[in-house]
């Protein structure tokens, strides 16, 4: 076996999952807020706080691990000459399927990835988020045994795959000309939080090297969440379920080791117990994700080797982050934002729309 593909056997996937589920824990005790090392909506949307496309105050900081995600996958791409330069079709509905999956994602307080995280911190909101999620990619497997399909992708430009990777150069390069000042919320550029999650953080060059070995190791693997469950439900192949089953024990383990772990529904930390909405808001990320063909730490990976697709999709995660905040569709401890209830139900209504009208007839 070469090296080329080490990472993409069994035990490569398994070893990705439990390097994602160690550094997540440990992110979090140098810094990130409880049960959220890597959350990947969550950061997005600190991104969009930092630059002033939302004013929630406790949520804005360029965080430099979605930084390093998209950079260290557009370094493992050309390593392995997997830069591939490509578009699809149907660019509108891949951006709007970021804004609902971002949406459906902030009512319930994470991505795929915190669920887990959670779940091995010891917050069992988290079991009604996770049975959300598979849900909605049940749900999405329909559409696509139904022949659901955005569209052909084909090859571009180079410097259309070059595009998103240079955004996310050019955000780190904006955070080390304009850095924090100690109690100031604003820079000369950014927005920063002086309290909340937003204001806890790991070292800029910590969370910079650890996004970019998990990028790094991602693309190797192809790892992604959502496709574990829908190959699971579609094909009964369980590889990439197993990095996802290793990410889990691996934070559990972690956790304890850390005294990180905490029982319990009440009191967790970014998290509510308003259980309907939990699963509700999950129920429509996983849809989403299942439409738009892969988990949002598999779209920025995808976006680092070229992928223009996932870059308007990942842009629309973040403009939905910036959509939940100033309309009052986010959770918060407190429970879901005023108009987050009605966000989900038009959610689910757009996504079974598409769903249901993008679907080739066999000929």
């Amino acid at each position: 076996m070469s090296s080329k593909n080490l990472f993409a056997t069994r035990w490569g996937i398994i070893a990705v999952g439990i390097f994602i589920g160690i550094l997540a824990p440990l992110l979090q005790k140098w810094g990130n807020p409880g049960n959220m090392g890597i959350c990947v909506a969550c950061f997005d949307r600190d991104i969009a706080g930092a630059l002033g496309l939302h004013r929630a105050a406790v949520v804005q900081y360029m965080r430099p691990e979605i930084i390093g995600f998209v950079l260290g996958s557009l370094i493992a791409a050309y390593m392995f000459k997997e830069f591939r330069p490509r578009v699809g079709s149907a660019a509108i509905v891949r951006f709007i399927l970021g804004i609902f999956a971002m949406i459906g994602a902030l009512v319930f307080l994470g991505c795929p990835w915190r669920a887990l995280l959670r779940l091995a911190g010891g917050d069992w909101n988290a079991i009604l988020g996770l049975f959300g999620l598979i849900t909605g990619i049940w749900i999405g497997t329909r559409f696509l045994k139904g022949g659901y399909n955005l569209g052909r992708t084909q090859q571009t430009y180079t410097s259309v795959g070059w595009i998103f990777p240079l955004l996310m150069l050019g955000f780190l390069i904006l955070m080390l000309i304009d850095p924090q000042v100690e109690g100031q919320g604003r820079g000369k550029l950014l927005f920063y939080s002086v309290k909340g999650p937003g204001s806890m953080h790991a070292s800029l060059i910590v969370s910079l090297i650890v996004g970019l070995g998990v990028g790094f190791l991602a693309q190797r693997s192809r790892f992604c969440t959502m496709g574990a469950f829908r190959d699971l439900i579609l094909f009964r192949q369980s590889h990439l379920f197993l990095g996802v089953l290793s990410l889990a024990a691996a934070a559990f383990a972690t956790n304890l080791i850390l005294k990180q772990f905490h029982p319990g529904f009440a009191g967790q930390p970014v998290s509510h117990t308003m259980h309907v909405w939990n699963f509700a808001g999950m129920t429509l990320a996983g849809l989403a994700f299942a439409l738009a063909g892969g988990c949002p730490g598999r779209q920025l990976f995808l976006a680092g080797e070229g992928d223009g697709d996932s870059a308007v999709f990942v842009s629309g995660m973040i403009i939905g982050a910036g959509f939940a905040h100033n309309f009052g569709l986010a959770s918060s401890p407190k429970g879901v934002g005023p108009n987050g209830i009605i966000a989900v139900i038009i959610g689910l209504v757009v996504c079974l729309f598409i769903g249901f009208t993008m679907r080739k007839k066999a000929s």
